[in-house]
Formats: C-alpha cells, sequence, structure tokens
C-alpha cells in the first residue's frame, strides 16, 4: 500500500503547489519580486525571459527533495515528484497554451481551457502590477467575476483621479485668492 500513499502525497502535492503557486504569484511576483517577473509582463523578447528564473528556483527545489527523499527520507521523494508534475502541468498550460511559447498555436474556443486562456488574458489587461486578476496557473475563478473587479477597479481610480484633479484645482483657487 506504499504506493498508494506516494500517489496521494504526488496529487495533493499538486494541489498545495498552485496555492503556494498562487500566493507566491500575488504577494511576492507582484511584489517584491517584480524585478524578474515583469519581463513575463512585457513584450517577448527572445525564448527565455527573466521570469523563467522562478521555474528553475522552484525545479531546484523539486530535485533537492526528491534526491533527499531518494537518500532514505520517505516522504520528501514524492514531494518533490509532485512538485515536479506541478511543473509539467504549469510548462503545459500556461507557457504553451496561454502564451503560446510552442511553435504551434492553439486558442482554445471552450471549457475549462478556454476560461484558463481567458483568465490568464485578462491577467494581463491591467499595465503594471497592481490592480491584477487571477493570479492561479491551473484554477481560475469565473470569468464574470474577473471582469467585474476590473472594471471595479478601474472605476475606483477614475473616481481616485478626478477626486485628485478637483482637490488640486481647489487648492490652486485657494493660493491664487492669498
Amino acid at each position: 500500500m506504499l504506493w498508494l500513499s506516494n500517489i496521494v502525497i504526488t496529487l495533493a502535492m499538486v494541489i498545495v503547489m498552485e496555492i503556494v503557486a498562487t500566493v507566491a504569484h500575488k504577494h511576492i511576483m507582484h511584489r517584491w519580486g517584480w524585478g524578474w517577473h515583469r519581463s513575463h509582463h512585457a513584450p517577448a523578447r527572445g525564448v527565455f525571459e527573466v521570469n523563467d528564473l522562478y521555474a528553475v528556483v522552484f525545479a531546484l527545489l523539486a530535485m533537492a527533495l526528491i534526491f533527499t527523499g531518494s537518500q532514505g527520507i520517505w516522504p520528501l521523494q514524492w514531494i518533490g515528484v509532485g512538485m515536479t508534475l506541478y511543473g509539467i502541468i504549469y510548462f503545459v498550460l500556461h507557457d504553451g497554451l496561454v502564451h503560446q511559447r510552442w511553435p504551434f498555436r492553439y486558442i482554445p474556443r471552450r471549457g475549462y481551457c478556454r476560461r484558463l486562456y481567458l483568465a490568464h488574458r485578462l491577467h494581463h489587461a491591467v499595465r503594471g502590477k497592481d490592480n491584477c486578476v487571477s493570479f492561479g496557473f491551473i484554477y481560475a475563478p469565473p470569468l464574470d467575476k474577473l471582469r467585474a473587479k476590473l472594471r471595479a477597479d478601474h472605476q475606483k481610480r477614475r473616481t481616485k483621479v478626478a477626486a485628485t484633479t478637483l482637490m488640486s484645482e481647489v487648492s490652486l483657487r485657494e493660493i491664487e485668492k492669498e
């Protein structure tokens, strides 16, 4: 029954990695890790981008876990295998399907793959690192919720700009009176 435990650990790690990747994407890559991630939001300049270093970091961690686990610390090997499986899924869905980093092009017309594709396109619809939506790589929230959040954030920014402009005009009038 050890094989069943290994399969459960591997599949559980795929789920855990989606959670870790989503949190890291939102709170690291779009914050203090923007230096590496910025290249992913810019037009492609070649086969690789600086953002690919995140995949290298996770791959090195997975290899270390697999190696350590194969030396006798049982669950670590399968944790590393789950991370590796997640990396393969990420490569196929995110790099391949969404960003078309393959030599062939396929744009899904319906179902899960279309929702994933469009959710990530909405993520890239915002310039810069702030106010993005959909930070997951293999799970995408419903598109209507993402669109509603983008609209609400856009409206907040417009209202804030209008208020700032109005305050500036009022301040200028007060200065002119003095």
